[in-house]
């Protein structure tokens, strides 16, 4: 998959590499941003069962 994604991304080296730090930096906002708050709505964080 990763090789795949590489052999796709156009330029040299560093271009490519550069496309795909920002790639996963879009990948990481968006889950902070999108996901993680909607999964939020069905995770109750006040109920722990942990004991200690």
């Amino acid at each position: 998959m990763y090789g795949a994604l590489w052999r796709i991304l156009p330029g040299p080296w560093w271009v490519r590499l550069f496309l795909l730090l920002m790639l996963i930096a879009a990948v990481l906002a968006a889950c902070l941003y999108f996901v993680f708050p909607w999964l939020n709505g069905f995770i109750n964080v006040t109920d722990v069962t942990v004991d200690g």
